[in-house]
Formats: structure tokens, sequence, C-alpha cells
């Protein structure tokens, strides 16, 4: 969803308010779900067994005060004002960062990296480092290889997190606004209640998501906003009614009673204060769909006082009530007055529901951009919308969820075990985002050390704290969390590691490209009708399952194309900008190299539509690149890549967004009648409906066209229209001989495991079984 793209370029000021209003309003819905719930398992999660609630209210007005204290530095200082700044072209989240990193400094682990790459347009580089300051640093991150390799383990704890985060939040969510039902029934048929209840909104929940939230997605915010609402409107009543007095509780002296009263207790509780943050990484994450100053405001104005309120209030009435002392009794539907409570059970459910659903999607989002950057199996990506940009659904991940989701609210059936387990999940994000945020002010923002290093010592013992309070509740609930990331992490790593070494295998045995120019007739070679596209990882050579096919099968189509397509550190790459093709060797070869690039949020095409738009890029590369004048918004730039036969230098170029030259020159008839065809033309017969059917292509008649630019187009239409064939490589990973028992371990049992029971390479690419020839390869690494 990119409501900000509909807007005029110079709006005027009024509408530009209009228009900043419109999305605060919209992020409510899509943002602050999650975090706007947090008051109906805050207090009953602190109270749940390390402090209790006594007459001095010394506690409950310490738990105020750190409530209030946590909502100001983190949510607010630290992502509103500082973090919310780090963002890579609009787009935030733990990826963002990663990837504005591996821009301004090499520490990337990705392959096929490329000088073009740097020229992409949305590969924004800030301003020029200042070399007294940063560059010391700079040069020692990128000198130490242990140090990348660390640095994407971070960042895949923080995406492990994230995931663990969307099993955790539905359950708690739900649970805890169903809870409600508790204060309406005995306590022998709470159980058979609330669990039962719970369970069902899950499962409709996960059960409704391949229709995606498009239909739906305009309930979200108004779902919110009466929420946020209702809960400032009980906190003034609670206030006012109960406790006038509660602001004083704001004070950080209340903080440092608490911590000298409580002790130990008090900092174990932390683990249950902490969850009022719970859904702050969100606005963050989902920076790319709304602007900053809308997220700012939308927060700063509405629901950080609504928050600061519903809390206030909840305090307010608990201060008067001091034969409370258990933690079912201080829950969020005690300081509800009876005559409300049903509707605001009702609200809350709902508000639930759409908190639930902010962290599925974002739980589908962050997994689909750790496959886009090889580090998450191969799994299924449905759009379920074409006018609403990244709505995805990944069916495997969904059900997974759906089942870790359901065993966490029935084996747990308390708010206490599940608030344990989303503490540390969140906790941990934080702390992922901290470090990064550190080293993008150090090496993007190009400030000095000292200021990186104050806001790590400022923000990272905050959230050290509250961590360290969480990981004491290892035994009840946070082990859920940890367990969950030590697979995840386990299961990315090993993807990610195979994937790197299958790449150095192609690397390492490619074939030159004079080996494949002195392919001809003479050895036997036959060029069949029709274009063939090679698929490989390699931006340069001959990948080695081709030359095992041209060896098995001597030959390859009229039209031979090797395709890379492959992930760059951006957010997302300009139609414009995406084809990178070059020629392969002399005219008459027929062959090309095409380099389509993809950011970690772009939407993959499907293969029909990459097949016509790849093979109407190559014919605007053949006029294009004969033409002395070709338009700069069609040709762009030229990269020098690889050397072919002697010291020729095969040269890319990006070839911008066009109307389909071949089409355009595309006629249809049915007539069964033989007639000649000129130079000009070229025709290919197909039987469709008993009728026999001619494609001619008519190329305009054109002084600046040479006749081999015209022949070579005439070949291209031609082979387009017999057919395309998907090359690509089938192997099969092993671990060299002698290698350790972990990398063996590793290859051998784990990629294995996961290459047979993921999605394959032609299907994650959506290539048709007909169009399909795989070679089989095994890779020793």
């Amino acid at each position: 969803m990119d409501p900000e793209a509909s807007t005029q370029r110079n709006p005027s000021k009024k509408d530009s308010w209009r228009s900043l209003l419109l999305l605060a309003y919209q992020s409510l819905g899509v943002v602050y779900g999650d975090l706007s719930i947090s008051p109906l398992y805050v207090y009953k999660s602190t109270f749940a067994d390390d402090i209790t609630h006594s007459e001095t209210n010394e506690e409950i007005f310490g738990v105020l005060s750190f409530v209030f204290w946590t909502l100001t530095l983190i949510p607010l200082f630290k992502y509103v004002f500082i973090v919310l700044r780090a963002d890579d072209n609009g787009e935030g989240g733990t990826f963002a960062l990663y990837s504005l990193i591996c821009r301004h400094a090499k520490v990337s682990l990705l392959p096929n990296r490329q000088v073009a790459d740097e020229e992409l347009s949305t590969y924004i580089m800030e301003s020029p480092p200042d070399k007294r300051n940063g560059s010391r640093v700079k040069i020692w991150l990128e000198k130490h290889k242990n140090f990348h390799t660390a640095l994407l383990i971070v960042v895949l704890l923080g995406t492990c997190m994230v995931i663990g985060d969307g099993v955790l939040t539905p359950a708690i969510s739900v649970f805890s606004a169903v809870s409600g039902l508790e204060l309406s029934m005995s306590k022998e048929h709470r159980e058979y209640a609330v669990v039962p209840i719970t369970c069902f909104i899950l499962v409709c929940l996960f059960a409704l998501q391949h229709y995606g939230t498009h239909r739906v997605g305009f309930f979200f915010a108004p779902v919110v906003l009466t929420w946020l609402l209702c809960i400032s409107t009980l906190g003034l009543y609670n206030i006012f009614h109960w406790n006038p007095y509660v602001y004083q509780a704001l004070s950080p002296y209340y903080m440092y009673k608490f911590l000298k009263k409580t002790r130990k207790g008090g900092w174990m509780s932390l683990g249950g204060i902490l969850l009022c943050i719970t859904g702050s990484e969100a606005m963050f994450a989902d920076l790319g769909h709304f602007s900053y100053r809308a997220i700012q405001m939308a927060f700063t104005f509405v629901v950080y006082p609504a928050l600061i309120l519903a809390y206030m209030g909840q305090a307010a009435y608990l201060s008067k009530h001091h034969h409370i002392d258990t933690s079912y009794q201080i829950g969020f539907y005690v300081s509800v007055p009876e005559s409300v409570r049903w509707p605001i059970l009702a609200i809350a459910i709902l508000a639930s529901v759409v908190g639930s659903q902010a962290i599925i999607s974002g739980t589908f989002s962050i997994i689909n951009q750790s496959q886009s950057l090889s580090c998450f199996p191969r799994v299924k990506v449905v759009h379920t919308s074409d006018k609403i940009h990244g709505q995805i659904y990944i069916p495997e991940v969904n059900w997974m969820l759906m089942v870790l989701t359901l065993a966490v609210a029935v084996g747990f059936r308390d708010t206490k075990h599940m608030g344990n387990a989303s503490g540390l999940a969140v906790m941990t994000v934080m702390l992922v985002t901290t470090c990064l945020t550190s080293l993008v002010i150090l090496l993007c923002w190009h400030k000095p050390p000292l200021v990186a290093l104050a806001f790590l010592l400022f923000f990272g013992p905050l959230e050290l704290l509250y961590f360290s309070a969480s990981l004491t509740k290892f035994l009840d609930g946070a082990w859920v969390p940890i367990l969950l990331a030590l697979i995840l992490m386990t299961l990315m790593f090993v993807w990610h590691y195979a994937t790197i070494k299958s790449y150095e295998y192609d690397l390492h045995n490619k074939v030159s490209l004079d080996w494949l120019l002195a392919l001809g007739p003479a050895l036997g070679i036959a060029r069949v009708p029709g274009i063939g596209l090679v698929l490989t990882d390699l931006v340069s050579g001959v990948p080695a399952n081709f030359s095992r096919f041209v060896s098995n099968l001597p030959a390859f189509h009229r039209v031979l194309v090797f395709v890379c397509v492959k992930s760059v550190p951006v957010p997302r790459v300009p139609a414009a900008e995406r084809y990178l093709i070059g020629r392969v060797g002399p005219p008459g070869a027929r062959l090309y190299r095409c380099i389509s690039r993809y950011g970690y949020r772009d939407v993959r095409r499907d293969t029909h539509d990459f097949e016509r738009e790849l093979a109407a890029r190559l014919a605007d590369f053949v006029r294009l690149t004969s033409s002395p004048q070709s338009p700069a918004s069609l040709l762009q730039s030229e990269t020098s890549l690889e050397r072919g036969s002697g010291d020729e230098m095969v040269k890319m170029t990006v070839v911008g967004s066009a109307p389909d030259f071949l089409a355009s020159c595309c006629v249809y008839e049915t007539d069964e009648s033989p007639q000649s065809v000129s130079l000009q033309e070229s025709d290919f017969r197909a039987s469709e409906n008993g009728f026999r059917r001619r494609v001619r292509f008519v190329f305009p008649d054109s002084p600046r066209m040479d006749d081999s630019v015209r022949e070579e187009l005439e070949e291209l239409a031609t082979a387009q229209q017999a057919g395309t064939a998907f090359i690509m490589g089938h192997a099969h990973v092993k671990a060299s001989p002698g290698s350790s028992f972990l990398k063996r371990l590793a290859i051998d049992y784990g990629y294995t495991f996961l290459s047979r029971n993921c999605r394959g390479p032609a299907v994650a690419l959506r290539v048709p079984h007909v169009s399909l020839l795989e070679v089989g390869m095994v890779y020793v690494v």
C-alpha cells in the first residue's frame, strides 16, 4: 500500500495537510494495532508473580512511572525522532538498516555484487563521508570478515524474533481480549470458554489470510481509533472518579521507590512492564506504507496520549482497590464499569484481531525479504492485491503460524507465560535495531563515532535491563521465542551458507566465452527455433550446467539468453533500470546476457509477463545500440563486465521502459492462402481453433535501420512466436571429502532436507513444466 503515490506532485498546502492527515488516520489500523491493545495485559503480567499490590500504592505507582517513561523514551524518543529517520528510500525494518549498511560499507555476504548496481537511482548514498571521522571504523569493519558473518547473524536473529512475535502476538492479544468473559463466569467455566473461543477466533483469522486485507483494510483504522477513544475515555473517567492525583506517579522518583521496596522482585517484574511497548517496531517496519510525518503525527497526538491516559486510569482505579491481590483481578476489565463492559469487550476483540493481522502481514513480508536475499528456503508467495503494493500471502508459513499460535494458546492458557515469551522476542528485536542504527549513524550519516556511541550507550543499557528481566522468565514461557529463534536461525543460516557455496562452485566451474563462441555447425551443434533462457546466478561467463547440457544434447535455441535474476541491496529497482542487457559474441551468434535486478521489496513478475518484457527489452537493445542517437531515457549506461574472445570487452547496457516494439509490429491473420514475404516481413504459422493462423511482423521502413538490425529483429520476433524454453540446473549439493562434521551435517543433511521439502527453483520462479529443461548437476562444495 503506497497512498502517497497517488498524491499530486505539487499539491497545495491545504491538500498536503489533508493527505498527511489521511495517511496518519490510515496508519492507525496498519501500524498501531498491536501497540494500542497492550493495556489489556501489561498490569496483569506485571503483577503475576514477582510483586503484589499493597496499601501503600508504591507498587502500582512505580509500575505506572516505569510504563510512562518506557513509552516516552523508546517509542517516542528512539523510534519517532531517531530510528524513523534511518529509512532506506522510505522503507524501514531490519533489512532496510542492513541494506543501508551494506551500501555504505563492503560488509555484505550476498553474491553477484556489481559496480553497475551502484548506478541505480535508488542506490542512494548520503553526503560524502568525512575521512577524519568514520573511515577508520569503516576500514576495520570491511577488513574483518568475521564481522560480516556476525552482522548477518544479528540481522537473522532480529528476523527470527519478528517471526516469533508473529506466533506470540496473536495468541496473547486475542486471549487477553477474550479473557474479559472471566468476570461474567464462574471459575469452573472460565477454562472451557476462554480458550475455545480464542482458538476459534485464531483459526478464522488465519483461514481468511488468503483473501488478503485489501477488502477489509478500510475497516482497520476505525476499529483502532474507536478502541483508542474508548481506553482514553475510560482512563479519564477512572482518573477523575477514583484518584485525580495519580499524575504525580509520573515522576521518576516513584521508580526509585518501587525498586527500593521490591528489589529483585521489582527488577523481575520489568519483564511484564516492557509489554507496554510491544508493537513499537511496527512504526519502523511499516514505514514504507506511509510517510515519516504521518506515523510521527499519529503516534505523538493520538496513540501516545491515549495509552498514557489508559495506564493512568487503571492505576487510579487500582490505587483505591487494595483488596485486589491476584493477577486475575488486576486485569484490564476490572477497571471497566459494568454498564459498558460488554461493548468494550467486543471492541477489544476486534482491536486484537486487527493487531494480530498487522503482525501476521509483517511476518509474511519479512520472510519474503529474507527469501529474496537467499536467507530463507523457497516458499510460494501469493500477491493478494494488484492495486496495493506489498500485500502478500505465503500458504506454508500461514498454516505453520496457525499451528504454533494455537499450541501457545492451548499450552499456556494464561497471560503470564505468553507475556514472558512475547516480551523477550520484542526486546531482542529492539536491541538488534539499536545496534544496527548505531552503525547507520556512523557509516551512513557520517556522524562522529561519539554520536553513534552515545546513542548505543543511552538506549542499549535500558533495553538490556528489560532483556535481562525477560531472561529470568526462561522457565515461565521465555524459552519459546529462544527455541523458535534457534530453529529458524539454524535453518536460515544453513540455507544461506549452502546457497553461497553453490554460487562459489558455479563461479569456479564456469566456462569461458571462447568455448561458447567456438561452438558451431562444424562441431555438430544445431540451432533450433525459439528462445532459450538459461537461468543462472552468474553475471559473467557460461554456467557449468549449460556446458553439460550442450555436451549431452548438441543443440540450443536460435536466440539464447543467459538470464541472471539477482537481488540488490535496495528496497525497489525502478522498472526503467531493471534490465541490464549485453551481447555475447558477434551479432550473428544471437547470444545475449540479461541481468534482471530486484530489490528486497520488489514484486517478482509472472513468467509470462517476464518472457514478454524480456523479449521487448531485447528488441529495444538491438534497435537502440545500433543507433548513435538512442534516447537517453531508454539507453542509460554501459558497464564493462567480462572479457570475451581476445581483448573484446562485453558491455552491458541498461535498457529502460518503452512500448513493446515487437507487439507493435505484430499483425495476426487467419488466411490460409500463401503469400510472399518481403525483407520487412517474417511470418509464423500456427493452428488455432481449426484455422491456420499466420503472424506477420511488419517493421517500419526507416533509413536509420540497417538491414542487419532488421534481420536480427525478425529472428528475435520469429523466435518469440516459436516459444520459449527455460534451461535450469537441478543441483544436488554435497560436502567435499574431508569436510568437518558440522559442514557435512549442514550440507548433506540440513540443506538436502530443505531443498527436497521446499519449492524448487522452477516452482518459485513459476516456470511452466512444458517449457522447462532441467540439467542434473552434483555440486561438491
